[in-house]
């Protein structure tokens, strides 16, 4: 039977919100690619009579097994190939100054610059930062067998062994995973009408919530290809059109849920037949059994849906009818130049890049001074958990230090226990698999599951056994003070700075939204295509916003604090796009629109709301006070604008 907690031993929110692990279904295919990836160089490096070699080639399928998280072939050529490259560099680079003093702390922390700098570029760009840095920690900090060059080529061998493993089956499935996510993208839009006029609105805010991740996941997998064929493939083109298709269905749910009357669950279920069509490529008639419409906002579900049935069933698509609701993106070497110039003259860049150096500049100078075997774990354990674009810097300093101590029981039984020989096949083989089945589930359980890999490959280096376990959790929880004091709280860059001038610019962005889906005294309406892409940006940023707080939440007070308390102001913003989407689709089937003064009034309300967010850094008391003609179709919107603004006084 589960017992309370005695009073006064409760675990705070923050830590509790730490330690839980996330819901994720494990990725079998990414469990056997790392299994084989993994185990066998070190395999061919025992049969060789070269362990060493073999083990320094495990490492870089290490990495590539980090970076196999996309779906999409041609993004996991991205996210494995560009980052190996890098490693190539940091391996390189941190091996010719080994064993050279006071310049391999030079070399290094200028590394570590760098890094962090190109880290605030993107996803892409953060993974190769990454290794870029760890590897010229562990080239500076550990002896490399034979030539320089040899090093960097093993590592990129077992690197591009996971990406050659992730796309053996490209030729029988190409263009499955881009169907599959734009299948989900439908499925999670029968889900919000599932919802949509319902009481439940927890409900209704996670599947909204839910919509846009799968939009914004569907549009950059079929952008991405798009960019690369230009319009000419005919499939990339129709899942662009479907895409689109569902748009004006997403558009219409907000104005059935505010209408406060559940959908006919035909609704639903036709949004989730029209998905398996899209999924299998069905362009056969699908009979949508729909009541009749009555009312406006019914005509819009209605209207949507049968739109998106004659989308999803044409066979024929043409490429010059369809708009790139996001826009296409940029050729490849206009968004290199493009974020070149950002990462040079960004401060948030030379921020953090500033940060990074300095912890790996103080972790080196400080093994050197002081004698520290296998020093260069202290610098592996900041390059880890000094990520912010990958979470808190304090939550990931926690969970660093209590992964490492789950790690190491699991690495001492298998030091102990098993001798250096080909027995470490079979225990990689099992070892391995738990990286990608962990990882999903949060940065300790990562942790936990990356540190016997390590030492196990560590050892095969250089035959210290569980001699190993005491210093690395030393060396750990040295890496994680050095990154908590240097990386984190001398850095004052409060929770307002990191995350309320995020929601001030999705307000602002809010204000601009509603006086482009209606006209304002000197601001003309938008046509429907822009108007769909101010939408989309807008609860992409609102999206990352949610994230940020999200990550707020883990960290101790008052910055945990501040962010639960201004945590429903997030939510009200969303439900302000989401009245603005909502009367638009109302005039457009019928409503009288409104006039443009009332449309100003509102867009003003919106504006001091976000610049009273940006001076300050607590709630603050605000006027509430929105007038209109009864009836109006903003009326709702008035509303949700003077929650949003109340929500911001002092409780």
């Amino acid at each position: 039977m589960s017992r309370e907690f005695p009073i006064g031993l409760t675990p705070p929110d923050w830590l509790v919100r730490n330690l839980q692990a996330q819901p994720a279904p494990v990725n079998w295919p990414a469990v056997a690619r790392a299994a084989v990836a993994m185990a066998l160089p070190l395999a061919i490096g025992i049969a060789a009579d070269k362990p060493a070699y073999g083990a320094i080639a495990s490492m870089g399928a290490l990495s590539g097994v980090i970076g196999d998280t996309a779906d999409a072939y041609r993004m996991r050529i991205l996210n494995i190939a560009i980052p190996q490259l890098f490693g190539a560099v940091g391996i390189t680079l941190g091996s010719l100054v080994y064993g050279h003093g006071w310049l391999a702390v030079a070399a290094v922390t200028g590394v570590a610059l760098v890094s962090g700098m190109i880290s605030t570029i993107g996803a892409v760009a953060s993974v190769s930062g990454l290794l870029l840095l760890l590897n010229s920690v562990v080239g500076a900090g550990l002896a490399m067998p034979g030539e320089w060059w040899l090093p960097p080529a093993l590592m990129s061998g077992g690197g591009l062994l996971v990406l050659a493993l992730a796309l053996l089956a490209w030729p029988l499935r190409s263009g499955v995973p881009e169907r599959a996510a734009v299948a989900n993208a439908y499925r999670t839009v029968a889900d919000l009408l599932a919802v949509s006029g319902t009481d439940r609105t927890e409900e209704y805010d996670e599947a909204r919530h839910a919509v846009t991740q799968s939009l914004n996941q569907a549009y950059d997998l079929v952008l991405a290809r798009r960019a690369r064929h230009h319009g000419r493939s005919p499939e990339l083109t129709r899942l662009l059109a479907q895409l689109n298709a569902i748009t004006p269905v997403v558009e219409a749910a907000p104005a059935a849920h505010l209408a406060g009357r559940p959908l006919p669950p035909e609704a639903p279920e036709a949004v989730r037949h029209l998905a398996q069509a899209v999924e299998t490529g069905y362009t056969g008639p699908i009979g949508l059994k729909l009541p009749v419409p009555v009312t406006e906002t019914s005509r819009a579900v209605d209207h949507s849906l049968r739109h998106a049935a004659e989308v999803v069933t044409s066979p024929d698509v043409d490429p010059r009818g369809i708009d790139d609701r996001l826009g296409r993106p940029a050729a490849l070497s206009i968004r290199a130049a493009r974020a070149a110039r950002n990462v040079a003259l960004s401060a948030a860049s030379w921020r953090y890049g500033l940060r990074l150096a300095l912890c790996i500049g103080l972790a080196q100078a400080l093994v050197s001074i002081v004698s520290v075997p296998r020093s260069y774990w202290v610098a592996l354990t900041i390059t880890f958990v000094l990520k912010p674009d990958f979470g808190s810097v304090f939550s990931r300093a926690l969970l660093r230090a209590l992964g490492t101590v789950a790690g190491l029981v699991v690495a001492a039984a298998v030091l102990a226990e098993v001798p250096r020989s080909w027995w470490d096949v079979p225990v990689m083989l099992l070892l391995a698999p738990l990286i990608p089945a962990l990882t999903p589930r949060g940065y300790g359980y990562q942790t936990a599951a990356i540190t016997p890999v390590i030492l196990l490959l560590s050892d095969v280096l250089n035959h210290q056994g569980t001699a190993l376990l005491l210093p690395r959790l030393v060396d750990s929880l040295i890496g994680c003070g050095i990154a908590l004091v240097a990386g984190y709280l001398l850095w004052p860059e409060s929770w307002h700075t990191r995350v309320g001038d995020r929601l001030a610019d999705a307000v602002a962005d809010t204000a601009r939204y509603v006086e482009g889906a209606f006209g304002a005294p000197g601001v003309a309406a938008v046509d429907p295509p822009a108007r769909a892409r101010m939408r989309r940006r807008l609860y992409r940023d609102l999206s990352v916003v949610r994230t940020e707080f999200q990550r707020a939440l883990t960290e101790p007070p008052p910055t945990g604090r501040h962010a639960a308390a201004w945590w429903p102001l997030v939510v009200a913003v969303e439900r302000i796009v989401d009245a603005t989407t909502a009367a638009r689709v109302r005039v457009r089937h019928g409503a009288p629109p409104p006039a443009e003064a009332e449309v100003g009034q509102v867009a003003l309300q919106l504006r001091e709301l976000a610049e009273g967010l940006r001076e300050v850094e607590v709630l603050y008391a605000v006027r509430t006070d929105l007038t209109a003609p009864s009836g109006s179709v903003l009326e709702p919107l008035r509303q949700e604008v003077a929650a949003a603004r109340a929500i911001a006084s002092p409780h």
